[in-house]
C-alpha cells in the first residue's frame, strides 16, 4: 500500500456480514457511535454492523459455537475498519488538538503518545478485513465478563499479560486469548480484546470500501 487513500482496494467481495455466519454474535460497533476515544462517528463507518473476511468469519463462528457452550456469547467492539478510518485516526493523533475524550480512553497518555505506545496504527490490521476487536457476554446475566480495563482503554492496565488485576479478570482474559488462539487468530501484547487471523486471506492488501451491508450487496 502507498498511503493514498484513492489506491486502495474497494472490492468487498471477499467479505460477508459477520451476523450472517454468527447470528447469536452481539454488536456494538463503537466507531459508528460517537463514545470513542476520538468522540465522534468515524470515517467510513455507515451502519453499525461488523464485516470480515469469509475465511476470519468461519474462524469467529468456531469461536463462538465454543463459547456457546460454555454460556458466554461474542460481542464485537469492530471487526474490519475502512483505510479512512484508520487515517482519521492518525490525523486525530498528530494535528488535533481535541482531547476531549481522554478523560475515558486514554487518562495518563498525551495523544501524540498513543503511537509509540501501540494503540494507534498508521496501517491497521483491521483495514485487511480479519482482524476483530471482541469481549465475552455472560448469558446468565447478559453482562460483559469484567476484563479488568474496558475496550479502548490506552493503558498498560489493557495489556493482556497486565496483573495488577484480580484473579478473576485475569482468567476472564485468558478465557477469551484461548480460544482465539485455538481457532487460529493471534493476539497482540498492548489489546485484550484485539486478534488477528494468523492464515489471514489478504496479508498485504489494504480495504478502503465502507462498512455497509448495501455495499456488499453491489
Amino acid at each position: 500500500m502507498n498511503g493514498r487513500i484513492n489506491d486502495l482496494t474497494m472490492d468487498p467481495s471477499g467479505f460477508v456480514l459477520l451476523a450472517d455466519f454468527v447470528p447469536q454474535i452481539v454488536q456494538e460497533i463503537r466507531y459508528y457511535s460517537t463514545y470513542n476515544f476520538i468522540g465522534d462517528r468515524i470515517d467510513g463507518y455507515e451502519e453499525p454492523v461488523a464485516l470480515l473476511t469469509k475465511e476470519a468469519a468461519r474462524a469467529l463462528k468456531s469461536v463462538a459455537g465454543e463459547m456457546l457452550v460454555q454460556g458466554y456469547r461474542l460481542k464485537v467492539f469492530d471487526a474490519y475498519r475502512p483505510a479512512c478510518a484508520v487515517k482519521q485516526f492518525v490525523l486525530w493523533g498528530i494535528e488535533d488538538q481535541d482531547v476531549r475524550m481522554k478523560p475515558y480512553f486514554y487518562p495518563a497518555l498525551e495523544k501524540q503518545a498513543l503511537f509509540a505506545e501501540g494503540y494507534i496504527a498508521k496501517q491497521s490490521s483491521h483495514s485487511r478485513g480479519s482482524a476483530v476487536d471482541l469481549t465475552l457476554l455472560d448469558m446468565k446475566t447478559g453482562k460483559e465478563l469484567d476484563m479488568g480495563s474496558p475496550f479502548d482503554l490506552f493503558s498498560e492496565a489493557s495489556h493482556p499479560d497486565y496483573r495488577g488485576i484480580t484473579e478473576e479478570q485475569y482468567e476472564n482474559r485468558m478465557l477469551l486469548r484461548r480460544v482465539m488462539l485455538r481457532n487460529g487468530f493471534a493476539p497482540i501484547n498492548c489489546e485484550w480484546w484485539h486478534f488477528a487471523l494468523k492464515n489471514e486471506p489478504y496479508p498485504d492488501t489494504y480495504f478502503n470500501f465502507p462498512v455497509s451491508s448495501e455495499y456488499l450487496r453491489r
